[in-house]
């Protein structure tokens, strides 16, 4: 069937389809009795925790498991013709042409050592045939579409040179060159900064309708999937446990895990004291290892023994007066889906104790060479932070948010004293650090400023046992004067953090992601810290786990009364868990307040156009759409006046090109509340909430 030939039939349409991978002892299932149906022009979500076999489902789609896996049974039809009869110059025809794929890394698609025409025209070059002039009349017309800067400029580049948010739209430009009936996004914006991944998301439903293009949404996002889809699809453990339209899956859920995926996510009107998130107990289960019965049972609230574990196949149900509505739950009828949720325990408010830490007009340059690649020549300054003045109070939680490049994470390094400061002091308990280098802080120091990564992975020796690095932290901190005494502490700090004592002996790659995270939780906190600067310690880790391990270090906080520094980009963890906020763009502080004064107009204009960004997994918020138009600017050559008037849309309001002469000062809204902004006052008042939830 040639691509002019219209099809009305389902695009794609998975049927019981079961995939296994084959090792040398066992056959591990990855999916099991998976059926969805993407229809023309449709775009249908699927959403799971990693490891339920989401990824693997699009490998089955493109025929491409590798040499262990198999499909063993069920069938995969595209336009209805069953892709394991195809032979392989069929395969290989359709792959690309017809149904193309968005991988999570772009860099992994491009070729760096070809320039981005090139790549581009090749596609349709070798898949239809057409001429030179014709693809690169055609990779110009895309590259237009997915909304890059001078595209003339972008053809001649080549991907190093591009920021991972042009990376990824040059990848998505790349998958629309043939104009596929079918696009699979694989987490298409995990690498990507809120505003951009806002842009990204925009243009692929833009592009979607454009092009009346199909598209299999793979995410862990549920509010991403509320933003991009028709459909969605829930995935557990290697099943379907439910399907249906966004509105009836969201507002009228029918399984049990479906329910608890949506109470671990912190939306609007969640509260870390009086309205707690609820994490899902217990883990995952290994491929290898699944319960009788329903796979969800182990964890579920509504457990049934003998009903729910009896060794049956559990099918997917139908929801009555829905939409193409399922469930796999044997219980779904009998349950009160509108029963009030079982408050998670509230906690009374902590005031925040004196000040510890304190910064005054911080500043981080770097000098690098202008010419990188042989040295010499003029030197750049790079201005990493400008003029930083905040303070931190005992028992307080800061959130600094900003995106990659904003100097967050250069501070953290200063702080740490990974780095020193050019200029400005930090005083931790009114004494001076900035000026000395992690190698000539003393013990005490060293413990009292403690930092948790965001990849848990990176930060663990892999040759040492969880209850060895703990203990070795100890000892670097000086506490406990014999073996003994250590090895009692260690065990005290996996109780903290909720980890069973027999981990102690357990090495690191025996855990999961949230575990390993655990035990660098408990090793920041084993010298008694009083700072713990959290540099984005959940974006790793899967929702419901997310919600597990934020409560956990609010529970350290407030038995330890230690002082948080939470850097993050997630805005709705940041208004869940934080008692102030500072919000960086390019080394500046443009807004610093109370959560209350930073979440509610006036803003920044930056801090709107993020508020605007974040995906709420809510279909009661409405939201004010505001796109950044534009990447952020390098820190190299930032632009003169306002570091952020490139992309304001509020600069009009502002008279006499002011905000592209003189950097604006830093105004008090009253209350602690400032902002770093020429706009007016009257202007100011004139802004309305980003975020509104509807009147139940």
């Amino acid at each position: 069937m040639s691509k002019m030939e219209e099809y009305d039939g389902p695009i794609l349409e998975i049927e019981k389809l079961s995939i296994s991978f084959f090792t040398r002892l066992r056959e591990i299932p990855a999916v099991m009795d998976f059926s969805v149906a993407v229809q023309p022009g449709e775009a249908v979500g699927l959403v799971g925790e990693s490891g339920c076999g989401k990824s693997t489902v699009a490998l089955g789609v493109m025929q491409d498991l590798g040499k262990n896996g198999r499909v063993v049974g069920g069938t995969i039809k595209f336009k209805g013709r069953d892709l394991a009869q195809m032979s392989r110059e069929e395969l290989r025809d359709i792959r690309g042409n017809e149904i193309a794929m968005i991988y999570q890394e772009p860099m992994a698609s491009l070729n760096p050592a070809m320039k981005i025409g090139r790549q581009l025209m090749e596609v349709p070059m070798i898949h239809e045939g057409v001429s030179e002039k014709e693809a690169r009349a055609r990779a110009l017309e895309v590259v237009t579409d997915v909304r890059l800067p001078d595209p003339e400029r972008m053809l001649n580049s080549f991907p190093h040179q591009l920021s991972g948010g042009q990376q990824q739209r040059i990848v998505i430009a790349m998958a629309l060159m043939s104009k596929p009936s079918l696009l699979i996004l694989d987490e298409p914006t995990t690498a990507l900064d809120v505003t951009v991944e806002a842009a990204v998301v925009e243009l692929v439903k833009d592009l979607g309708k454009k092009y009346g293009t199909s598209m299999l949404f793979i995410s862990h996002n549920l509010g991403l999937v509320l933003e991009t889809c028709d459909r969605l699809c829930v995935m557990y453990s290697g099943e379907a446990v439910e399907r249906g339209s966004i509105h009836d899956v969201f507002d009228e859920m029918q399984h049990p895990y479906t329910q608890a995926l949506f109470r671990s996510i912190p939306l609007p009107g969640a509260d870390k004291n009086s309205r707690p998130l609820v994490a899902i107990p217990g883990n995952f289960p290994l491929p290898h290892e699944r319960p009788p019965g329903c796979n969800f049972g182990p964890r579920c609230d509504y457990f049934e023994q003998g009903r729910c574990d009896a060794d049956q196949v559990i099918p997917m149900l139908p929801v009555h007066g829905n939409d193409r509505h399922e469930t796999r739950c044997l219980r779904f009828q009998e349950i009160d889906w509108n029963a009030p949720i079982t408050l998670g325990e509230q906690k009374e408010k902590t005031a925040p104790g004196k000040v510890v830490l304190k910064m005054e007009n911080l500043k981080k340059y770097y000098e690098v060479a202008a010419n990188a690649l042989f040295g010499g020549g003029d030197k750049k300054v790079v201005k990493a932070n400008e003029t930083l003045s905040f303070e931190a109070r005992e028992s307080e939680t800061l959130a600094i948010v900003g995106e990659s490049g904003c100097g967050k994470s250069t501070f953290a390094k200063v702080l740490m004293g990974l780095e020193t400061a050019t200029e400005g002091q930090i005083l931790l308990d009114n004494r001076n650090i900035e000026q000395i280098p992690i190698e000539e802080r003393d013990t005490k120091t060293i413990s009292d400023v403690q930092m948790v990564f965001q990849n848990p992975f990176d930060t663990l020796n892999p040759s040492m046992t969880v209850g060895r690095q703990i203990m070795r932290a100890l000892e670097i901190f000086g506490i406990g004067n014999s073996e003994a005494e250590r090895r009692k502490r260690m065990l005290e700090l996996l109780d903290l953090v909720k980890l069973p004592r027999a981990f102690a002996d357990r090495m690191p790659r025996q855990l999961s992601g949230g575990q390993k995270q655990r035990v660098g939780i408990a090793r920041a906190f084993a010298g008694g810290a009083r700072i713990v600067v959290a540099d984005e310690p959940v974006s790793a880790l899967d929702v419901s786990v997310q919600a597990a391990v934020t409560d956990l270090l609010m529970e350290i906080q407030r038995k330890e009364k230690t002082t948080l520094l939470f850097i993050s980009h997630d805005l709705s963890i940041v208004r869940y868990l934080s008692d102030r906020v500072m919000v960086m763009y390019l080394g500046h502080v443009v807004e610093l307040g109370t959560t209350d004064q930073v979440f509610a107009p006036p803003y920044h204009p930056y801090t709107e156009a993020l508020l605007s960004a974040v995906p709420i997994a809510d279909t009661s918020v409405e939201k004010e759409h505001i796109v950044l138009e534009g990447d952020i600017p390098s820190a190299m050559n930032p632009p003169p006046g306002c570091p952020f008037q490139t992309r304001c849309r509020w600069k009009s309001q502002v008279p006499g090109n002011l905000c592209e002469r003189e950097v604006p000062p830093q105004r008090q809204l009253g209350d602690g509340h400032q902002v770093k902004c020429h706009l007016s006052d009257e202007v100011l008042k004139r802004m309305t909430p980003v975020i509104k939830v509807a009147a139940e």
